[in-house]
Parts: C-alpha cells; structure tokens; sequence
C-alpha cells in the first residue's frame, strides 16, 4: 500500500469523542457506565424546531440549497447577531456551515497561509490546535493559571504576538473551563488586537449558557476591530441541536468570499432539513425554555461544586458553558487495585476501568494535570458520579 497523508498522520484524534465512544461501547456492553464526556445537553430539542423539520420532509424540502444557506436563515442570523450581539453584517456576509466546528475550520482555512501563527489560549478546545495545523499554519499556545481563571491578559497576548501571527482564537465561555471574559477584558484584549492588525475567531457557541449574573460579550461588537473578527456561533448549545449540525460564521466581505468558496468545494450546503429547523430556532421565542436548561444547569454545577469542595479537590469556578475543570495533580504517584496512577491519564483509565466512571482528561486541553467533567447529564447521573468519585479517591489517598 502506498503511504497516506502525512497531515492525516500528524494529527491528534479528539480525545473528546475517543472517550464518548468508549463509554458507548462498555455501556452497549451491559456495563453501568456514568459517562461526564459530551458536551450535549441532555435536554429535547424543542417540540417547534423538531416540527419546522418535520415540516421540512413533507414539504419535500430535501435538495441543495444554496452553498451559504437558505435565504430566510441568513436573514434571521444577521437579524440574531444585529439583536443580541450588536455585530452587524449583512446576510450577504454569513455562511451556514455543518455545525460551529466548521465554521471555525472554514476560517482557519480561509485565512491562513503555511508558516502564519494561530494564537491559541490554554486551556483550549480540543480541536483548537488541529485545525490551525490543517490550514498549514502553526499553533502557539499561551497558557493560563487558575488562579487567573483561566484567561490570558492583553500582556500575555501581546508579547505572544509575532511578524507571523495571523489569528487569535478566542471561546467564551470557555469549553473545557466554563470561564467568561467580561466586557472589559474583551476590550483590553481588542486593543492590542486593533494596534497589531491580527485577526480574532470568537467561538461564541456557548453565549447563551451563563450562570451568577454574567452577561454575554461580543468582541466582535468593538468597532474599531469589527472587520478583523469572525464571529462564530450555532444551534447546537442553547437549543439542544447538537445533531442537526449547523453553525454559522459572520466576517467581513473577502473572508466570508474565501469562506465560501472553501466550503463549494468542501461540502457544499448544510442539510437542508436543518436550516429550517434552525430558522425556527433562531424565530420562535425559546427564552422560557433556554432559562429553564440553564437553570438546571446552575443546580448542576452548584452540586458539583459542593461536591468536590468537600473531597478537597481543585476545581475552576465556571461561569458558563457546561463544565468544571478539575485539579488531578494531588492523586499522581498513588496507586489503587493495582493501578499506577502518573498522569491525568492513567487516572481517567482507572476511573473508567474500575469505577466505571468517563470523564475526559485535560492533555487534550493543553492542561496535563487536569480532567473535564461535563455536566450535561442528569442530576441522578451526576450524584452516581460523585459516589463513584468518593469511592475512587478514597482509596487512591489510602
């Protein structure tokens, strides 16, 4: 056989996913498995979207639709984005892709040349860092402290900044933290984006998930940097959508044209089908139901908390999103049922082997010595969970 991709073989499979099968799989097997890996709400989507879908299919609305999307979904996007977010671009301007994860490779792709510098704040998505080595450009990590919440300061990102840095990459709330940049730190950080020229990608997928008051911030709402930041959201996160894949990005005029010419090419229209779902996603009036997912979300992450304060565990307060990032460095060098336990990684292994118990540890993120816990799964779940954990952690510390 000849040999394959060089691209392919140097890439990092997500570790995410890797560990959301593995559960799936034991628990196909008839093993009772408490999976803390996907982040997917547990939540239905809701009975008007599932029905502008159904409508879909009968109305035999089944064909290619135009490459950047159907007409009255780009038009209700820049309507959402001009509303809630106070950046403004036309419909002309927004491109419909198959979920917010290719609306960010679509402007990986679209932007970067072989050598640019794609700047990426640690703890960081998954998929973050793959991307920017799939558009033939070179990640650069600024990591971050919990004791700084996880974000990074306009120094930090000043000083990462180089004749070969293109783009920032910017996701708050944060997945895998929860952490949430205020208005304030977003304009600290804009600036140096204006004095230096870079571009921003704002994955705001989770802008709806927020908890103790905090507000949502667009960057791309600074005026004085909007046609240097590409905006990023989707249906997946607040209306519980994650199947129907579709997000979209908003950009100036030449990168949605790249944009979109990447994606003619690529995979051509997203379903369909879930444009029009998603159109009366982003139409009909879901503030009831989105303050109630939220709501059970806030009781979620508050027993989760209470939890691990009283096992003495670390943990970084979230502020959105659905998750908690968890210190595992004080379990290293013990051992338990003859597990060795060096890494964030053999301690995942040893929860899910032997308490049978997912959760997705942080080497992914670009933090070794931590786990991410999702809490987008039952309150009954969760407390399976902490049983499991008390138990786990009792006998490493023994």
């Amino acid at each position: 056989m000849l040999k394959l991709s060089k691209k392919a073989a140097g890439l990092e499979a997500s570790q995410t996913l890797a560990l959301f099968a593995r559960a799936k799989k034991m628990k196909a097997e008839g093993l009772d498995v408490v999976s803390l890996t996907a982040g997917e709400p547990d939540f239905p989507t809701p009975q008007p979207v599932k029905d502008a879908g159904i409508k879909a299919i009968n109305d035999n609305f089944t064909k290619y639709t135009a490459n950047p999307g159907i007409p009255e979904l780009l038009k209700a996007i820049s309507e959402k984005l001009s509303r809630e977010n106070n950046v403004n671009f036309p419909p002309s301007q927004i491109l419909v892709s198959n979920g917010a994860k290719h609306s960010v490779y679509n402007a990986l792709q679209a932007i970067c040349n072989k050598g640019d510098e794609v700047l990426i704040p640690a703890p960081y998505w998954v998929s973050y860092p793959e991307m920017a080595k799939l558009a033939d450009a070179t990640p650069v990590v600024i990591n971050s402290s919990i004791k700084n919440d996880f974000k990074i300061t306009p120094a930090q990102l000043k000083k990462a900044i180089t004749k070969k840095t293109k783009v920032l990459i910017l996701n708050s709330p944060s997945n895998p933290t929860g952490s949430v940049y205020s208005r304030a730190e977003l304009e600290a950080l804009g600036e140096v984006v204006r004095k230096t020229g870079i571009y921003v990608i704002s994955d705001e997928i989770y802008e709806k998930v927020m908890f103790d008051g905090e507000t949502h911030f667009s960057i791309g709402s600074i005026d004085a940097i909007r046609d240097q930041v590409i905006t990023i959201n989707g249906v997946s996160k607040a209306y519980s959508m994650t199947g129907w894949r579709i997000g979209y990005m908003a950009a100036h005029k030449d990168i949605y044209a790249a944009a979109e010419k990447l994606q003619s090419q690529m995979t051509s229209n997203a379903s369909s089908i879930s444009q029009r779902a998603a159109h009366a996603a982003l139409t009909v009036n879901f503030n009831k139901e989105i303050a109630y997912m939220v709501s059970e979300f806030d009781k979620r992450r508050r027993y989760l908390m209470e939890q691990f304060k009283s096992m003495n565990v670390e943990f970084n307060y979230p502020k959105g999103a659905f998750y908690l990032f968890v210190n595992m460095k004080p379990f290293f060098n013990t051992s338990a049922d003859g597990v060795k336990i060096k890494t964030a990684d053999d301690l995942s292994e040893y929860f899910l082997m032997k308490h049978h118990l997912a959760m997705v540890p942080g080497g992914g993120f670009g933090a070794k010595d931590f786990v991410r816990i999702s809490y987008a799964c039952s309150m009954a779940e969760l407390e399976k969970a902490v049983e499991r954990l008390r138990k786990g952690f009792g006998l490493l510390r023994d």
